[in-house]
């Protein structure tokens, strides 16, 4: 959610510290702030709403200061006022900390800093964090270290901080706890930052703080301890990526960009998990798909459960169909944040999925740390097998899990998910066919007609690309006055992309949407039907096309206007049903979800274009949810 820049260095801190802050907009923010402190003195500069009311700011108030912290807010604790935006400082304003996450016992903290006398500038519960230090630091034997770690053995909760004293001004503090932290590590020169997005221009050598562990940053170097004080010793990790991949590259939105490198990134993904050796006729001894699992993770797997917030809940739903249709293994999902409360009971021979685009997502890991432990006291056969969908393996929930699959999206800034949850999905193809073949629940002749289909995957997103784009533009010209409502239906595998068409409708074009199994409409949504609500049909030809097309006659009977997603083979006939009929390439049921989010993916960009919104920073949404 929130985003954390801090430096230390030769250079003037204020520009790496505000760019890089614009570098984790994305994330989503109501306000922002940066703190420096140049000749033994504090300057801490705080601006509500978007980052150039703090450019501009900064701009009448010049420091050449070499040291640093800056700080994106989304509000939590206080309203999103510029006084409970960070850095938040002691009552001596020396002492400066930003804080991605919640403090759970600030209140309690709070009360017993004010009977000391400390008065408080903010709702926030990070202020409570330089007091508290301020106060260990009135200890002259203890050193500006020492204060940090007794002050974070007081917080209960999930945190990052940063933070930085003017009485020890070639210092810089960094601490995590369950919310993530990367160092960056230059010639002569450190950063710290939320997202590596922000360290991108200016290095490539990462080393990502682990759960309960502290940074000092000096110009001579970092030293890493655990909380309890001892030295941990570790070494940067390069970075694959470049700045060019967080630029727009022409196109208007990231989110327009995001959706245009689809093609791409299922390329490849295929070129990555495809066996280019594997052919059904010579009858090989080895699986298809090359995940680069451990043998371990096939033998005895009964039973799977996912869990997963968001669009990544809708990638789980479609892999749910996937593990249990080609597969044979039966299948559940839950929201993370609800399985947390009431998890499943213990069965053995379960393997458990998290899917989370960033890999910090805290109800995901959350959930999967409790799988964990309450599995750890149990014989062997209930064991934990933790297998995670990401598109960041470096991430606490690749370090949580025994088992990975990459999605290998690249970096998405739009908060709108689009190709990693299609980089997702495809996860769940490669895992589904996998085990298909392990367990022997395909053929090697259906498994070749799959894959041979996705193979033409890039090729047909492509074209609806090139053939959709501009008349679902002028469509969606008709859904930005008067509409307040959107209905989606879909059958079977193609349900869950009713869900994320819905989704993507309401994040960006603050329009309301809901999506429903098409066979449920006349089990109490239909009342909401009139010529005023749009229904939009997911009906790709298969198993349940006729299913679709008739309970899209039902509404249509009510007079609500019809938009159908289908096959260009299938247009014609669509064309006697649907008002408006978006197509994609023909394709196979089975692989038809990726396919048929495209369109529902566009019409949503153009509609909130259209309306004047902002489409990669909606509104009270972040790119990475980080707290309960």
């Amino acid at each position: 959610m929130c985003g954390i820049v801090g430096y230390i260095g030769t250079q003037t801190a204020t520009e790496i510290l505000v760019s890089g802050l614009e570098r984790l907009a994305y994330r989503g923010y109501d306000s922002a702030g940066v703190a420096t402190i140049s000749e033994g003195k504090l300057n801490c500069i705080r601006a509500k709403g978007k980052l150039h009311n703090l450019r501009e700011k900064l701009e009448r108030d010049v420091t050449h200061a070499q040291i640093g912290i800056g700080h994106t807010r989304w509000a939590t604790h206080g309203k999103p006022e510029e006084h409970n935006a960070h850095p938040h400082l002691d009552s001596n304003t020396k002492i400066a900390v930003v804080q991605n996450g919640i403090v759970e016992n600030y209140r309690e903290l709070r009360e017993e800093l004010k009977n000391k006398g400390v008065e408080f500038r903010s709702e926030t519960d990070t202020e409570v964090i330089p007091h508290l230090i301020s106060q260990y630091l009135t200890d002259s034997t203890l050193t500006f270290l020492d204060a940090v770690q007794k002050t974070i053995s007081r917080l209960e909760g999930a945190f990052a901080i940063a933070v930085i004293n003017a009485d020890n001004p070639y210092e810089l503090i960094v601490a995590r706890q369950q919310a993530p932290i990367t160092l960056g590590f230059g010639q002569g020169e450190f950063f710290c930052a939320s997202d590596v997005t922000a360290l991108l221009p200016h290095t490539r050598a990462v080393l990502s703080l682990e759960n309960g562990e502290i940074a000092r940053m000096s110009p001579l170097g970092v030293e890493i301890y655990t909380f309890t004080g001892q030295r941990v010793s570790r070494f940067p990790r390069t970075l694959d990526w470049n700045p060019g991949q967080v630029e727009k590259q022409g196109f208007r939105h990231y989110m327009l960009k995001e959706i245009h490198e689809q093609p791409g990134v299922v390329r490849s993904s295929l070129e990555t998990y495809l066996n280019p050796n594997w052919h059904a006729d010579e009858n090989p001894d080895f699986s298809p798909i090359n995940l680069g699992l451990s043998s371990q993770l096939y033998d005895n797997i009964d039973y799977i459960q996912i869990v997963a917030c968001g669009t990544s809940w809708h990638a789980g739903l479609i892999g749910k169909y996937l593990l249990e249709q080609l597969a044979g293994i039966p299948t559940t999902i839950d929201y993370a944040s609800e399985y947390r409360y009431s998890p499943k009971p213990v069965i053995p021979h379960t393997l458990t999925i998290g899917v989370t685009q960033s890999g910090e997502t805290a109800d995901t890991i959350a959930a999967l740390e409790m799988e964990q432990a309450r599995r750890s006291k149990l014989e062997s056969k209930f064991q934990a097998q933790l297998l995670a969908i990401t598109n960041r393996p470096e991430s606490t929930i690749g370090q949580l899990c025994n088992h990975i699959i990459n999605t290998q999206a690249g970096i998405e800034i739009g908060v709108a998910a689009t190709k990693t949850f299609i980089a997702q999905v495809l996860g769940f193809y490669y895992l589904a066919l996998d085990l298909a073949y392990h367990r022997k629940t395909l053929s090697n002749e259906r498994l070749t007609e799959i894959i041979d289909g996705l193979r033409h995957i890039p090729d047909s997103i492509e074209k609806t690309l090139e053939t959709q784009d501009h008349a679902i533009e002028e469509l969606a010209h008709e859904f930005t006055q008067e509409t307040e409502d959107f209905i989606f239906i879909g059958r079977g595998i193609n349900f869950p992309i009713a869900l994320e068409g819905a989704l993507k409708l309401k994040e960006i074009s603050y329009i309301h949407a809901e999506a429903y199994p098409a066979g449920e409409m006349k089990h109490g949504p239909i009342a909401l039907l009139d010529h005023k609500v749009p229904v939009v049909a997911v009906a790709m030809p298969g198993s349940v096309y006729e299913k679709v097309i008739s309970n899209a006659q039902e509404a249509k009977a009510r007079d609500a206007r019809l938009i159908g997603v289908t096959s260009a083979m299938n247009v014609q006939e669509a064309a006697h049903t649907f008002n408006d009929v978006l197509t994609v390439p023909e394709v196979e049921e089975l692989l038809s979800p990726i396919l048929a989010v495209i369109p529902l993916q566009l019409l949503s960009y153009h509609i909130a274009v259209i309306k004047g919104l902002d489409v990669d920073q909606p509104r009270n949404l972040a790119k990475s949810v980080t707290v309960e």
